[in-house]
């Protein structure tokens, strides 16, 4: 890919944090925002200082259970925040790549039969979180047809890795089975539902995808990225576990039982790989590693 500006929403988050450290190096240059994305006019003078040839919209409310005690601001931040940036780009003369980062979680409850996940199932979505992404990606599809740039958008499944907090499956298990091995805690793992299945992608995976899609995906199109294997939660725990070492009871907690919960999720990235030529290059292994050693890696 020949070098490229990047500007990040949400510079301060997971996301944005990993693709700043994925670029490092190399002749991309990455603008990581701190700005309100409410705020257009500061949005505005600072796409038009940094002048980007790619925006990653990766601002977001993304936590489920904050969607649910909070749906006002969940809806200010992730529609009404992308209405912001869509006028502060207008406004700047931007005319490059625009990635809308939505989510898998907008599909809301498939049937076992419509498994895997294709971009043209039908969205329903069940909590706050994915219907304000629902909301704010149909503006971007509309917005795509009159704009002056390309609009091209993402539905991201679960991604993985270093750097992602505890509020997160896997992280959330990690942290205590580090807290477990320094002795912190008794070998209990305090569990959610773990006969789910999930479909997990390592986010340096997901930042290629992103990256593939800014370069080759068709404005106003929609694309899942995700790894298109299905893990069942358990058995990525007992992965990590055996690579502890450790001895563990697991013990259900209500509190870690979301509302509306999915039993199976896998998505299809056929027209991602078609469009672009991504494919996920990390194992599932080698991402339950990392994120070990980095709980390991944390005070």
């Amino acid at each position: 890919m020949t070098p490229k500006r990047v500007f990040l929403t949400g510079g301060a988050g997971f996301v944005a944090t990993r693709m700043v450290e994925h670029l490092a190096g190399s002749a991309w240059q990455t603008h990581a925002s701190s700005t309100d994305i409410l705020d257009g006019e500061a949005l505005q003078a600072e796409l038009r200082q940094c002048q980007p040839d790619i925006v990653l919209h990766l601002a977001a409310q993304s936590h489920v259970p904050t969607s649910f005690r909070e749906p006002e601001l969940t809806a200010r931040v992730n529609f009404d925040g992308t209405r912001s940036l869509l006028t502060a780009l207008d406004q700047s003369g931007f005319a490059g790549a625009l990635v809308f980062v939505g989510s898998g979680d907008m599909y809301g409850l498939v049937p076992e039969a419509s498994l895997p996940i294709r971009e043209t199932q039908a969205l329903r979505p069940r909590n706050p979180y994915a219907a304000s992404k629902v909301a704010a990606e149909a503006w971007c599809m509309q917005h795509s047809l009159h704009c002056q740039y390309r609009i091209v958008m993402a539905r991201a499944f679960n991604h993985i890795g270093r750097g992602q907090n505890a509020q997160f499956v896997l992280p959330a298990m990690a942290e205590q089975l580090v807290a477990i091995e320094r002795g912190q805690r008794p070998p209990i793992l305090e569990t959610g539902d773990l006969d789910v299945t999930r479909d997990f992608t390592n986010v340096s995976d997901v930042l290629d995808a992103y990256l593939a899609l800014a370069e080759k995906g068709v404005s106003g199109e929609v694309y899942n990225v995700c790894s298109g294997l299905e893990y069942r939660v358990r058995d990525l725990v007992a992965q990590m576990i055996v690579m502890t070492g450790l001895d563990i009871q697991l013990q259900n907690d209500p509190a870690r039982f979301r509302k509306a919960e999915q039993t199976r999720v896998v998505g299809d990235n056929s027209k991602l790989r078609a469009d672009t030529g991504w494919a996920p290059k990390m194992d599932i292994a080698a991402s339950l590693a990392e994120i070990l050693d980095d709980w390991r890696a944390r005070a």
